[in-house]
């Protein structure tokens, strides 16, 4: 290529440049309106009514609106407008308004974990997360820093609770959040980490900047040198840019237009311009891509356990409603074990009364059986109370909001039951623990930041070297404008040249903008150069400190996953050792119900033929009935259980046939299909309130 084809390229460059920078500050004068316009907020009105919940609408999150930012195309200043977030919709789906019938909701474990999966609001906090992973990845792109993502668990959701093993039935809340929206605290136990750490790095969006003045001065003179009054013009750009292996460019173009009374300017008004293009490279610290992409990298990681977090909550999310599902079971079969022995102490009052009345039963029996009548409804009022309490959180649990008096009012009535298989399934242990150590999603998590610590301390590795950067640059400057009339060597050559005999002068031609623009590639005034830069740190202890302390963490990381597999593998061997208990439990519990139904059964016989008491037949019966509560109880037990187990595996999602898309648009479209769970045989009514 000929140096002049290069030089008449570099002059339509800074043409072009110039040219966009004006335009660019026209078109962002609206672009500034419309952000001050949108940044004011409307005031208040004192006729505002309170905040309601938007009409229900199937409409889905769309996760990928806000997964890449604005282009300048087709709308350029697209990328200097404020983009708007919808507001969060507080109605709750149309499944819900589905399954309402005659004021009460019917629900089955599948329409349980449906429900959650599109209105459970731990669900929908967490599924920001993924939108701000994103944003994540365009600042890395951009050459900034990571702000990090959020992956905690995000458990506000009351009721259940996280575990089947070890916990009771109906009791409690459930656990905690980690922080506000689910963000974590700290890193791996340190107040503040290395994580991140690195050389410097120049944006890689391009910036453009320029000044544009326009200046009047009016001078006290004290010297014959100066001009009574300047007027001055500027119009200055730059454009900076950083590239990902560590190379930067700068491009400055600098125009002055000076008009001057004074004597000694030889042109009025003086045209200046000057250009440089500069381009430096690292050649130690902050070379090649390690150190200059490692945001990127962390970024895009993260966005990965954005995903994996958002599996996490989910399968929390799940476990706790098949907890809270199966808390409603037992409260609703309690209530219904306690209505048949209040029923069963009433009849038993009742025949004491008619025989105290002929005579053939001492009146101490009445008083006994109205004691035990009484005892009976406390205990079934407490049930009744149970219920509705667990009716109350599990609506509370798959819905957005309960400002609906329909559903607020409306009583859930569970039409599914436990169901136990026949036989036990053995599966080894050792291939449970291998499933738990391949799908558990805080073991994937664990990994990727054992990952995105390592990408860090090879940035911080990189800024333990010392700055040493190469540098080439080309520029040009003109000059121009029209011959100064009053130019102090026109009015007095000799002044100017004393030496010379008979001295004339000789007034130069004017030169406009385009001439002096030409002068600043056609060699005129040429400014070149090429050059090293060095910054080496003497001992250089805080880089050092920086890179040993960053090791230090990395093999911490590494303890974590380890020290996270023995949970694991624990974890699985508790879950399965519940399993075998609870069944053992049932078993058990199934056994005390059919010793305790035959015994009441001799009871009765006995009492009709006057060999026992109404107080034995009593005793007999809560007896029963406690044993048909601990069967209840641990039938919930051991489903329980049996969540916890999938649960520790790390397969409930995939047991359930749960998909994460569905879950990610809060949209289901495949219905779950729960395992160990059973339609009721026949459709039962809810349990009566209780009586005041």
């Amino acid at each position: 290529m000929q140096p002049s084809t290069v030089l008449t390229a570099f002059q339509q460059a800074a043409a072009a440049l110039s040219l966009a920078a004006v335009l660019l500050a026209v078109i962002m004068v609206p672009a500034a309106w419309a952000q001050d316009a949108s940044s004011v907020p409307s005031a208040p009105s004192a006729q505002m009514p309170a905040q309601k919940a938007l009409p229900s609408s199937s409409q889905p999150f769309d996760v990928q609106e806000y997964a890449k930012p604005r282009s300048h195309f087709p709308d350029p200043i697209a990328p200097y407008t404020a983009r708007h977030v919808e507001q969060p919709n507080l109605a709750n789906t149309p499944r819900i308004d589905q399954l309402m019938h005659d004021g009460k909701l019917y629900i089955s474990m599948n329409d349980a974990i449906a429900l959650a999966l599109e209105n459970n609001l731990d669900i929908a906090i967490a599924r920001y997360n993924l939108n701000i992973a994103d944003t994540d990845v365009w600042r890395a792109k951009a050459g900034s820093s990571t702000l990090g993502v959020n992956n905690g668990v995000v458990q506000n959701t009351p009721g259940g609770g996280v575990g089947g093993l070890g916990t009771q039935v109906g009791s409690g809340q459930g656990g905690t959040s980690v922080a506000a929206g689910g963000a974590g605290t700290g890193t791996g136990g340190l107040v503040q980490s290395t994580f991140g750490s690195g050389p410097l790095i120049t944006s890689f969006d391009p910036v453009l900047t320029g000044t544009l003045q326009f200046d009047r001065q009016e001078v006290n003179c004290s010297s014959p040198f100066c001009g009574s009054s300047q007027t001055t013009t500027t119009g200055n750009f730059a454009y900076t840019q950083g590239f990902q292996w560590g190379t930067n460019m700068a491009i400055g173009f600098n125009n002055t237009r000076l008009a001057s009374d004074n004597s000694f300017n030889s042109v009025t008004p003086a045209l200046n311009s000057s250009f440089q293009f500069k381009l430096t490279q690292h050649l130690l610290q902050g070379f090649g891509f390690a150190p200059n992409t490692h945001f990127i990298q962390i970024a895009k990681n993260n966005r990965e356990i954005s995903d994996v977090a958002f599996r996490l909550q989910i399968t929390t999310t799940v476990d706790q409603i098949e907890n809270m599902y199966w808390d409603l079971v037992y409260a609703y079969e309690n209530v219904r074990v306690q209505k048949e022995q209040v029923a069963f102490a009433q009849k038993t009052l009742s025949d004491n009364q008619k025989q105290v009345e002929i005579g053939t039963l001492a009146p101490i029996e009445v008083v006994r059986a109205q004691s035990t009548v009484a005892s009976n409804q406390q205990t079934l009022t407490l049930a009744l109370t149970n219920l509705e309490l667990q009716q109350l959180l599990m609506k509370n649990a798959l819905s957005r909001t309960l400002v609906d008096p329909a559903l607020a009012d409306a009583e859930v009535i569970p039409t599914s039951t436990m169901e136990l298989p026949a036989q036990e399934p053995v599966v080894p242990t050792q291939d449970l623990v291998n499933d738990a150590l391949s799908h558990r999603p805080e073991l994937a998590e664990q990994r990727i930041n054992l990952s995105n610590t390592d990408i860090s301390n090879k940035a911080i590795r990189s800024a333990l070297l010392p700055s040493v950067d190469l540098f080439a640059y080309y520029g040009g400057a003109g000059l121009g404008g029209n011959p100064n009339p009053g130019y102090v060597c026109a009015q007095t050559p000799v002044f100017c040249e004393p030496n010379v005999p008979h001295p004339t002068y000789t007034a130069p031609p004017p030169v406009s903008y385009s001439g002096t623009l030409n002068q600043l590639i056609n060699s005129t005034a040429p400014d070149k150069g090429l050059g090293v830069s060095l910054n080496i740190p003497l001992r250089n202890r805080a880089a050092q400190a920086m890179q040993v302390r960053s090791e230090f963490e990395y093999r911490q990381a590494q303890l974590r996953i380890q020290q996270i597999e023995n949970q694991v593998r624990i974890e699985v061997r508790s879950a399965q050792f519940g399993v075998q208990q609870n069944r053992a439990s049932v078993a058990s519990a199934q056994a005390a119900v059919d010793l305790a139904r035959q015994s009441l059964n001799a009871e009765q016989k006995k009492y009709a033929l006057g060999a026992s008491t109404s107080t034995l037949v009593l005793q007999n019966q809560a007896a029963m009935t406690q044993a048909e509560v601990t069967l209840v109880s641990a039938k919930a037990l051991y489903e329980k259980a049996e969540v916890e187990l999938d649960r520790a595996v790390g397969l409930l999602l995939d047991h359930a046939g749960i998909l994460i898309a569905d879950a990610e648009r809060g949209q289901v479209t495949h219905a779950p299909n729960i395992p160990h769970v059973a339609s009721r045989p026949a459709e039962l009514s809810a349990p009566a309130k209780p009586q005041q």
